[in-house]
């Protein structure tokens, strides 16, 4: 280890990003927990994560709210929060605080601010990153799960493997089973049109294609997506000429992990769900609109 075990009691781990992102960087938490199995690990990232850590508190702590930085479009970034926000972090005492964002050209700078004993993370040429060997040249090339394993590699954790996971509660199965969906377990095929970027989807009339064909060879179709995403799924069922389950925006985020543990196959595009599929090895069809399939697809 580059750095004792002994010396390192609170971690910090900051990646204000979303749920595909947080996924894929479940391989290179599982290795920091397992080289720090006593320390604190917190993460630092945008609200909707709050939910995220507890889902995985064998591997986090804790939470905190990162309240945005300019150059950062995930949130609004607000002036008045933030100087409150710095003295929350110097208060915490990070042993060590790993920037796990991207690659540092934005954010390494603000990271300098919140006080913590030893940083590391990812770096690039030309932008300022801390001088003190913890620092990885970011790897834009292979996998989004590689790139943070190499990260732990570099600061001497073990590889403990790319399997990706997402744990399911017994609130998540009764959630699913309280729909009372006419569903029998690898005999449906979960269809996901939506994504959080316009840009990032696929055309329904393909999706709604897809889906009359699964009907055709005798399976159900069950479409997902949240409540923001219904003119989506609305526009895919317009187009069908087969009556699919509709469950968009009556699922809470693990209730869909449930559906996709035991569905048949999964259609969506290039979002979080294609990595809840990969975890469980449920077979995929996933549609990447934005050039990066080396780096998101599923590693099988």
């Amino acid at each position: 280890m580059k750095l004792p075990v002994q010396e390192i009691k609170k971690i910090g781990i900051f990646r204000a990003l979303q749920l595909g992102d947080l996924l894929c960087t479940i391989p290179a938490i599982r290795a920091l927990r397992r080289a720090y199995p006593h320390a604190e690990i917190i993460l630092l990232g945008l609200p909707w994560a709050k939910g995220f850590t507890e889902r995985f508190d064998h591997y986090f702590n804790g939470f905190i709210h990162f309240p945005g930085f300019p150059g950062l479009p995930e949130q609004y970034f607000d002036a008045k929060v933030f100087p409150v926000f710095i003295e929350q972090m110097q208060a915490e005492q990070f042993d060590l605080l790993l920037q796990m964002q991207g690659n540092g050209s934005v954010v390494n700078p603000m990271m300098e601010l919140f006080g913590a004993k030893h940083l590391a993370g990812f770096k690039t040429d030309g932008h300022y990153a801390p001088d003190n060997g913890f620092f990885l040249d970011y790897p834009n090339h292979g996998s989004e799960i590689d790139r943070h394993i190499a990260l732990m590699e570099h600061l001497g954790c073990a590889n403990p493997g790319n399997e990706l996971e997402f744990p399911l509660s017994n609130a998540d199965l009764l959630e699913l089973g309280q729909l009372n969906l006419p569903i029998e377990p690898q005999r449906y095929v979960c269809i996901h049109p939506g994504s959080r970027g316009s840009w990032r989807q696929w055309p329904v009339n393909y999706f709604a294609a897809l889906a009359d064909f699964c009907i055709d060879q005798g399976y159900q179709a069950v479409i997902t997506g949240t409540n923001d995403e219904a003119e989506i799924t609305d526009a895919m069922i317009s187009q069908m000429k087969n009556t699919p389950i509709d469950t968009t925006g009556k699922t809470s985020l693990g209730a869909v992990g449930a559906l996709i543990w035991d569905a048949a196959l999964l259609i969506s595009n290039c979002t979080g769900v294609s990595h809840i599929a990969a975890a469980f090895k449920t077979p995929s069809i996933v549609i990447s609109m934005d050039g990066e399939p080396h780096r998101w697809g599923p590693k099988d």
